[in-house]
Order: structure tokens, then C-alpha cells, then sequence
């Protein structure tokens, strides 16, 4: 009687061992799924998210500091051949290039509220020193939230 019951406790310590990995690899698979890329955004598109100001240095024009402007909002992907600019899931924060003082005093009103401007222009951030994971160089003001 006692061989049996060592016989059938070998047994069930044998496939405890070779259950054991199945049961934890089974709880990894709870893991959060990699990131999808964010949707595409080209010219003539809208993109909306929250205004941030920073002051930065000016490279150009011997170090005075200038207001620079950005929108945070849900990852997007640019057209090629940008792409997601070397992230897995696109840019977050997008730099808002000001072509004139009009357009820098349109947006200084706006700075922590929610925005959205018609984007002409859209390219991966490539200068040192730039904030942002991508630069609208052309874009227009369609309304505040």
C-alpha cells in the first residue's frame, strides 16, 4: 500500500513540474498588449489637444529667450517619410511654429486650454534643442474647446 501511494505521489509531483510553467506562462499573457500606432495625421487635417508655452533660448538670434508653443495630445503617425518619428507609438507633443507676432500673441490667450489647428505642414523634429517629437511649420487656428 505504501509503494502505491509513493508511486502515485511521484506521479503527481512529476506533473506539478511540467504544469507549473504552463500555469505561468499563461498568467503572462495578462500583460498589457504592445502600443498601437496612433492614427495618421497629414496636411489639411485637424489636430486637437492642450496648449503649453515654454521659454527657450534662440540659437539664432544670440541666445534671447522666445516663447515656444505646443500641443499635447493623442499619439499620431506623419506621412512618409517621417512615419512615427522613431517612437512605437508617433509624436505626443507637436511644436507650433509662430511665422509671426500676430500668430505668437493668437495663441499666448490660449496657453493651458484645449486647441485645435488645421495642420499644413508636419515633419519629425530634427533641430537640437527642439521640445517637441514633431514641428508644424504651417498650421491655422480653426477654434478653441
Amino acid at each position: 500500500m505504501t509503494k502505491l501511494f509513493a508511486t502515485r505521489s511521484a506521479l503527481v509531483a512529476a506533473m506539478m513540474l511540467l504544469a507549473t510553467p504552463a500555469i505561468s506562462a499563461q498568467q503572462d499573457d495578462g500583460a498589457p498588449p504592445p502600443p498601437k500606432p496612433g492614427k495618421p495625421i497629414s496636411a489639411g487635417e485637424v489636430l486637437s489637444g492642450e496648449l503649453n508655452a515654454m521659454k527657450v533660448r534662440d540659437i539664432k538670434n544670440a541666445g534671447k529667450r522666445i516663447a515656444m508653443y505646443q500641443i499635447t495630445s493623442e499619439p499620431r503617425r506623419l506621412p512618409a517619410p517621417n512615419g512615427l518619428c522613431n517612437l512605437e507609438t508617433g509624436p505626443e507633443t507637436f511644436q507650433l511654429v509662430t511665422s509671426s507676432d500676430a500668430q505668437a500673441t493668437q495663441l499666448k490667450s490660449f496657453v493651458g486650454k484645449a486647441i485645435s489647428v488645421k495642420v499644413d505642414e508636419v515633419a519629425c523634429a530634427s533641430d537640437p534643442g527642439q521640445m517637441s517629437e514633431a514641428v508644424i511649420t504651417k498650421w491655422s487656428l480653426i477654434r478653441k474647446q
